[in-house]
């Protein structure tokens, strides 16, 4: 298996497992890109659904929305919140369990560092820890996963593609509900995005999962997302094939091609899926087989301990509750969650207000300069992103994000010294912006994965809880979606004495913005200044509080290694 994840190659199709795994992001970008730009006028210019209406629709979507993302990753992932062992892990940290038996979590975590990092280094890896940890970034693959020769299991992979191959097809299909009519346009409005967003979730939640199941290394889990972000930029091309068919007046040639990446999504989910079950579960069975004969002492000596904790397994509550607990004394997981919640505000902010800006900063160049803009914004940070990830194989993910937010800042920085005048610097500012923004954005699934990493070792669970880990980090950063609209809204009408946004507000024409100095003076300060404010908390907290990296990664990817060589 070391070899098969080193070189990406398949057993029996001789397809890279990195293509298998981000070709699943090209058949969720076809399809998520298009919602994006067009349910919401599907349903205010041709359906013609009340304001009332779209408003409740709206208020139960951003319900939905925020819970559905904890909720799908405790159905799928609460039953490996117990701390069942593996055969290896419970024989490992038998003295840890008998000699801090009520001590505080804080405690119980360094001692189980303290004895880790020696028992380990002396028996179970192939090298010494301290050898492991001065492993380069720029060493092959193949060296970096010498220290992970059992860390894939085949059941939660099993677990994930079963969930996929499901959610997949079926989140192609809530897509294609939205281009016919089929209900009154309230109810439809309401029940197509739940469907959609249900979905849309759950493909999410599995794929996230899976960069942090199929590998430990950060090397792999670069690739295997370098791989998704040049599946993604392909899929944004689907954004630019609907211009040329979306048509208010005639909508055949539009639903036509809805149906089409319908269909082409289905299959792609069909396919794509059987791949990625061929690559990694034949070989992961495998590599668990060669070391029965080493764990078969293990086993018999924890089979009581697992009969016993199978009799008095605690209840669904009791779990949740003691995760939520967990995750409260998990303090990289916090901090992670507060940078997460800025980046996620910082984002939407962009998404909501990028129109505006081109329109009233750019003026009468806005309409081919926006255009321009438009394609860059969709299309170069997934673009970008190959950069970056090749950057984090050789430097690591921490220094890499460091370093975005440190430019959005220097970025911000040079934009106030040149003022609101030169159109071509804003035009190469806000196109940074967000590329920079949306790559970091991107970027943090890998910060998440080694948060899974961490919350494996530290609460001794015989399987990552990874599909859990991303929907609470989901849940954390919904409010960020939220409160970029209205914070934005609240200070434009602040700084300008107009409500923008109403329609009670006639005083002021979307053709006057750009004429008026107030409404530029304004959109320009919101545009260098959010940024600005957004990059100084993060580098506080990337730098003073943040600690998993470095050595502390180092260790947790050494201790997850040699800990989950087979489950029971």
């Amino acid at each position: 298996m070391i070899e098969f994840l080193g070189d990406f190659k398949m057993a029996n199709t001789g397809i890279p497992l990195d293509i298998c795994y981000g070709s699943l992001s090209l058949f969720t970008t076809i399809l998520h890109n298009i919602f994006l730009l067009y349910h919401v006028d599907m349903f205010v210019s041709f359906y013609k659904i009340d304001k009332l209406s779209f408003w409740i629709g709206e208020s139960i979507f951003l319900v939905w929305n925020s819970l559905n993302d904890p909720l799908f990753g405790w159905l799928s992932d609460r039953q490996y919140l117990s701390p069942q062992p593996t055969a290896s892990s419970f024989k490992s940290n038998e003295p840890y369990s008998k000699t801090n038996t009520g001590s505080s979590s804080s405690s119980k975590e360094e001692n189980l560092y303290t004895y880790n990092k020696s028992k380990y280094s002396e028996k179970t890896f192939p090298s010494s820890y301290s050898n492991y940890s001065k492993i380069s970034n720029r060493q092959s693959n193949q060296e970096l996963l010498q220290s992970e020769p059992n860390s894939i299991n085949a059941s939660i992979i099993s677990h994930r593609l079963n969930s996929l191959a499901w959610n997949g097809p079926l989140f192609a299909i809530s897509f294609a509900l939205f281009w016919v009519s089929w209900l009154s346009p309230g109810l439809q409005f309401v029940v197509c995005l739940c469907l959609y967003d249900s979905f849309l979730t759950s493909v999410d939640l599995q794929h996230n999962a899976l960069l942090a199941d199929l590998a430990i290394s950060a090397d792999v889990r670069t690739r295997l997302n370098a791989c998704s972000a040049i599946f993604s930029a392909f899929g944004s091309v689907s954004v630019f094939v609907s211009y040329a068919v979306w048509h208010r007046e005639n909508l055949v040639s539009f639903r036509a091609f809805c149906l089409f990446l319908s269909v082409l999504s289905i299959l792609g989910f069909y396919v794509g899926i059987r791949l990625l079950r061929t690559a990694a579960i034949p070989l992961c069975s495998k590599t668990s087989s060669v070391t029965v004969e080493n764990t078969q002492s293990k086993l018999s000596s924890s089979l009581n301990y697992l009969r016993h904790f199978g009799s008095c397994s605690k209840s669904s509550t009791d779990d949740l509750k003691n995760y939520v607990r967990q995750l409260t004394t998990h303090q990289n997981f916090i901090w992670f969650a507060l940078m997460n919640l800025i980046q996620v505000f910082h984002c939407h902010f962009n998404s909501n207000f990028f129109p505006l800006f081109l329109d009233v900063i750019l003026g009468k160049n806005g309409n081919s300069l926006g255009a321009l803009l438009l394609g860059v914004s969709f299309v170069f940070p997934h673009i970008n992103n190959l950069y970056f990830l090749s950057l984090c194989r050789r430097h690591g993910v921490y220094r890499v994000v460091l370093l975005m937010f440190v430019m959005k800042f220097l970025l911000t920085l040079t934009m106030c010294g040149i003022g609101s005048n030169c159109i071509w610097a804003i035009c190469i500012y806000i196109a940074s912006n967000r590329v920079f923004t949306e790559g970091t954005c991107k970027l943090l699934n890998l910060v998440v994965s080694d948060l899974v990493d961490e919350d494996c070792v530290i609460h001794s669970r015989h399987q990552p809880v990874s599909a859990l880990i991303f929907g609470t980090v989901a849940l954390l950063s919904k409010p960020g979606q939220t409160l970029a609209p209205l914070l934005g809204t609240w200070m434009l009408s602040w700084q300008t004495g107009h409500e923008l946004f109403t329609a009670a507000s006639s005083e002021v024409r979307s053709s006057d913005l750009s004429s008026d100095p107030k409404h530029r003076i304004a959109c320009f300060n919101l545009l260098v200044y959010i940024p600005m404010v957004c990059a100084t908390f993060q580098m506080l907290i990337w730098l003073l509080k943040f600690r998993l990296h470095g050595h502390r990664l180092h260790w947790i990817k050494a201790v997850r290694s040699g800990s989950s060589s087979l489950a029971v």
